[in-house]
């Protein structure tokens, strides 16, 4: 396993991260111990969820069943970085309350205490706001992970899918209240959507902020959809499928696939090693439903790409440039 330091801080992560989304609505509690496990055992040590996860009725599954494999000891929390989320309404239909989502100092703090409970741990390591809230504003979301930190509840903070400004925003006003800030942004970042690459990442990188992209493989659209389609009949489906049905896409697909076979590439895996290259990036997080996906990803760690290979996939699929001049002279 390959490790780094996640943004300006001096904690070393794993540089890819398992994501546990799938954890509860598509893999159930015996197999996601064992992706955890086989995760583990191969040196991956960043675990990230959220609260919400489990979605629907179930929401805070994904964190329970986190928390029972914690509970089964083996050096399993220690060997750890756990990162989680706060922002999303986890009200239960019918049952709706104001001051349970956003990021209000009341909410951070019930969630905080209700996400070490189901996580059956004492503090997390990386907290997460899901989202920006406009709504409040960043000198009280502040004082509130200040007050955490002090009872030993978190570590650090970090964003997920924030705009470069708020980027600047949270992390001056941080400064002037003397505290790290945000020490990572989790974007959505891959060879199909580079927008990132116009401010969120400039900005990450100028405040030494990590940067974990999310969905690397765009919905499944990089990981061989059409290959699939030709070979056993899978046909894509959610977010692939809806982008495959413009020609223009499905024809940047092929291309990218092309390019792959010529190389012998699988398409995941280069989709994967390609994040790994980017400047700033820490690690993508990946979300297995099956061991063999976990393996497959675990695969990209020692993948090489050429020059040659990575100019085929600037040309395939080209990033937007930098701000302002891809908006501006």
């Amino acid at each position: 396993m390959k490790y780094t330091q996640l943004g300006r801080t001096g904690l070393k992560v794993s540089r890819l991260v398992l994501g546990t989304m799938n954890f509860g609505p598509q893999t159930d509690e015996p197999t996601s111990h064992g992706i955890l496990d086989s995760a583990l055992d191969a040196g991956l040590n960043f675990v990230d969820t959220a609260n919400v996860y489990g979605w629907g009725e179930n929401k805070g599954r994904t964190e329970e069943i986190i928390g029972t494999w914690f509970a089964q000891g083996g050096g399993r929390r220690e060997k750890t970085v756990l990162a989680t989320k706060v922002y999303a309404s986890m009200s239960r239909e019918g049952d709706t309350w104001p001051n349970e989502d956003r990021l209000s100092a009341l909410n951070i703090r019930r969630a905080v205490d209700a996400s070490l409970k189901r996580l059956q741990t004492d503090h997390i390591d990386l907290y997460q706001f899901h989202h920006v809230d406009r709504r409040t504003p960043f000198e009280e979301i502040w004082q509130a992970v200040d007050v955490l930190i002090q009872q030993g509840k978190i570590l650090y903070a970090g964003s997920s899918n924030f705009p470069g400004y708020k980027i600047a925003q949270a992390n001056e006003t941080a400064a002037r209240r003397g505290m790290l800030g945000l020490v990572s942004e989790q974007c959505l970042y891959n060879l199909a959507e580079r927008r990132a690459e116009m401010e969120v990442i400039p900005a990450a990188q100028d405040y030494g902020l990590g940067v974990i992209p999310w969905s690397p493989l765009h919905g499944g659209l990089l990981g061989g959809v059409i290959r699939k389609e030709a070979g056993d009949g899978r046909r894509a489906s959610g977010r692939s499928a809806d982008a495959l049905a413009n020609s223009t896409v499905r024809a940047q697909v092929q291309a990218y696939e092309d390019l792959l076979d010529k190389h012998g590439l699988e398409p995941g895996e280069a989709a994967l090693a390609w994040l790994l290259t980017r400047p700033g990036v820490t690690g993508p997080i990946v979300g297995p439903r099956t061991a063999e996906q976990l393996e497959s990803a675990l695969r990209a760690l020692e993948l090489d790409l050429s020059e040659e290979v990575l100019a085929g996939l600037d040309e395939i699929f080209p990033g937007p440039g930098p701000s302002p001049e891809a908006f501006a002279w």
